[in-house]
């Protein structure tokens, strides 16, 4: 009654300016004790008096803003949120002006631990889950017991898991109301990639995946069954047998607050609304960051008449899920005049806590149960290395399942058609089931990659085991484009890329010894893939090779080779050289410039134009560019190609090339 008496002094009453600022500040402390008092009705309106006082509007907005904090704490909060739009009109909010609302509101979260729902005792049979779950510990405790194995979306059990092409896994029935409620492009909740999701209604259940989480956890797999069958119930309106089922999987699984969520939708169906709020106020307190737990406490409270509160669970519904529509469609019939926005990026800051530490109490039944041939690929019968799903929901390793797409562009399970999948050669990796290889068989995981890096190492190595593309003349310097189509070209095309050293050998057909004992080594610069698998690499030559021993891998050649490098001159020897050189580079622009205009286009599009002299006759192991150029545009067999090859004295190369220039020349002008 003192803070009263000091509130409604009249202020016309006359003294000097110094009695005014006592007055001020016995406000002040005044609505400060008031405020710590939790004495919020008193504290508001102490600062409505002070306010009536003020003309400076920066003191005002502050005021003004202190005024809403009251209201809020008071639990009024269309006075609040309007008294906060007046406060804005003024000057712009900063966001340290709602810090007290934030802390106001994620601390009554965090309350809801000890909530209703515990004093409220069970009522029947079909409460006994909510009283289990209420002696359960803590905020988010459905997450903490499922860790590694939730939907980022429902935040529960992953049940009937789907694998999303950016390699991230979903509850199936999640990605389709995902698909069906949002307006804008779907996008995965972990990657926030848009452009790999398409028809998710074309994905299918990961067989390996949802088999070994049926088998870890036997009690959430057969809760979602019944969670399934209780939907089927629902959509026929069959209320009563829904609301069964329901009861059977709270029973068996009274940690999983999509349960208690769905079961407050089917007691508001029936009209249950003190149910339907208790179920609620359950599936916010296990999950108190999923939005959806909050939208359906905020129906049962607006069933019940209490729109206040309702507004409140639509806020911080609102705060986690911005783009609700659902919520934002109902806050706004409750009050229409709501002004959220501001508000949405400070309470996601402060709904988003540092995450409690907890410990998994299920991740020793995954250890237990887990059987390293649970996580064998079917192709290669060993620990899956790089997991990868099909769209048809058949996991395998990502070199075997492209190894078989190579022969054949269908599941190599269900046979069912990948063409698509393959042209998009969207083969991300399994994040979840990389994630329970790394922690639940690391040994087993170890020893896998040991030898994946020994493959590698062995691929790598570009003088053992080369492998060789038997084909056709290469020279170095000059493009050499490829169409591949064969599946053993295919395997050896994709190894090199994977390898990193992007190059091959390439060589002539042998009759005797499969291909020729000279060729030169190809740098792969791109490489395009169509639907039916096959590919065009654009490639270009670098070294010329001897082969010291024939071999063959996985289908195609591979060799043990040797580089061939020109044997430089000096003195008079080089000066011989450098005439020849010119001499040769002038006869050769001579039969270039002689063809015809077709042709020449024809050739220059293949392969360039003519390269220019090099200012350094020998500072390439190759010897100049255009030597090599002319040899392959020049009208010559591929067997009177490759002599050409094998030298390694180039005053004995530009001979070879003198003569072919001069007989072609004589040839002409017969």
């Amino acid at each position: 009654e003192q803070f009263r008496s000091v509130s409604s002094v009249d202020e016309g009453i006359p003294g000097p300016q110094g009695n005014t600022i006592i007055k001020h500040e016995l406000l002040g402390i005044a609505s400060w004790i008031a405020f710590q008092s939790k004495n919020f009705d008193l504290a508001a309106d102490i600062y409505e008096c002070q306010l009536a006082r003020l003309g400076d509007p920066g003191s005002r907005q502050e005021l003004m803003v202190k005024r809403a904090d009251a209201l809020a704490f008071g639990g009024k909060f269309t006075e609040a949120f309007e008294v906060y739009r007046q406060a804005s009109e003024t000057e712009r909010l900063r966001p340290v002006h709602l810090t007290n609302l934030i802390e106001y509101l994620s601390g009554s979260i965090r309350r809801q631990d000890g909530g209703d729902s515990q004093n409220r005792g069970p009522r029947g049979g079909e409460e006994y889950g909510a009283s289990v779950a209420a002696g359960c510990p803590g905020v988010g405790a459905t997450a903490f017991v499922y860790e590694d194995f939730s939907c980022r979306i429902c935040l529960s059990f992953l049940f009937e898991p789907v694998t999303l092409p950016c390699g991230h896994c979903f509850c199936k029935k999640c990605l389709e109301r995902e698909r069906k409620e949002k307006e804008q492009p779907m996008m995965c909740k972990e990657c926030r990639d848009s452009s790999r999701v398409a028809d998710v209604q074309s994905y299918r259940v990961n067989v390996v995946l949802s088999n070994l989480l049926a088998k870890s956890f036997p009690t959430s797999h057969q809760a979602g069954l019944l969670r399934r069958e209780g939907n089927g119930l629902y959509a026929e309106k069959k209320m009563e047998a829904a609301l069964e089922k329901y009861n059977q999987a709270i029973l068996i699984a009274p940690m999983d607050h999509i349960l208690f969520s769905n079961r407050s939708q089917i007691h508001s169906s029936l009209r249950h609304y003190e149910k339907a709020l208790r179920d609620a106020e359950m599936a916010c307190r296990l999950m108190p960051h999923w939005s959806k737990g909050h939208v359906r406490k905020a129906q049962a409270l607006v069933s019940l008449g209490r729109t206040e509160e309702a507004l409140r669970e639509y806020l911080v519904c609102l705060s986690i899920e911005p783009d609700c529509r659902l919520a934002q469609t109902e806050a706004h019939k409750v009050n229409p005049t709501l002004q959220h926005s501001c508000l949405i990026f400070l309470l996601r800051h402060s709904l988003h806590s540092e995450p409690a530490e907890a410990t998994d109490p299920l991740s020793s039944a995954v250890s237990d149960v887990l059987d390293p041939k649970d996580l064998e690929c079917s192709l290669c019968m060993r620990l899956f290395y790089e997991p990868v799903a099909t769209p048809c929901g058949h996991t395998f390793c990502l070199r075997c399942l492209e190894r078989c797409l190579d022969h054949n562009p269908k599941c190599p399970l269900c046979k069912e058609e990948l063409s698509e999948y393959l042209v998009q050669r969207q083969f991300c990796k399994t994040v979840l089931m990389e994630n329970l290889i790394s922690k639940y068989l690391p040994s087993e995981l170890i020893e896998r990659q040991r030898i994946h890096q020994d493959e590698m190492a062995e691929f790598s190595n570009l003088n053992k085991n080369v492998p060789i593309f038997v084909c056709t003349m290469a020279f170095p310097t000059v493009p050499c484009p490829l169409h591949i189509f064969e599946p053993c070209y295919r395997l050896m095309i994709r190894r090199c890329m994977e390898t990193g050293t992007k190059c091959f050998g390439m060589c002539l057909e042998d009759n005797l010894k499969g291909f020729a004992d000279y060729g030169c080594l190809l740098e792969i610069r791109d490489v395009k893939f169509f639907s039916d698998g096959r590919s065009v690499a654009d490639t270009i030559g670098r070294r010329r090779f001897k082969v010291i021993q024939h071999s063959e891998r996985d289908g195609y050649n591979t060799a043990d080779i040797e580089y061939l490098e020109d044997v430089k001159v000096e003195g008079v020897a080089q000066r011989e050289l450098q005439s020849l050189h010119d001499t040769v580079y002038d006869l050769a622009l001579v039969w270039v410039n002689s063809l015809k205009t077709e042709q020449k286009e024809r050739i220059e599009g293949h392969f360039g134009p003519m390269p220019q002299k090099d200012s350094e006759l020998q500072d390439s192991p190759n010897g100049p560019s255009w030597c090599w150029w002319l040899l392959a545009v020049l009208p010559l067999e591929g067997r009177a190609q490759l002599p050409f090859l094998a030298i390694t004295s180039l005053k004995e190369r530009l001979s070879g090339i003198r003569k072919v220039l001069l007989f072609m020349a004589h040839s002409k002008h017969r």
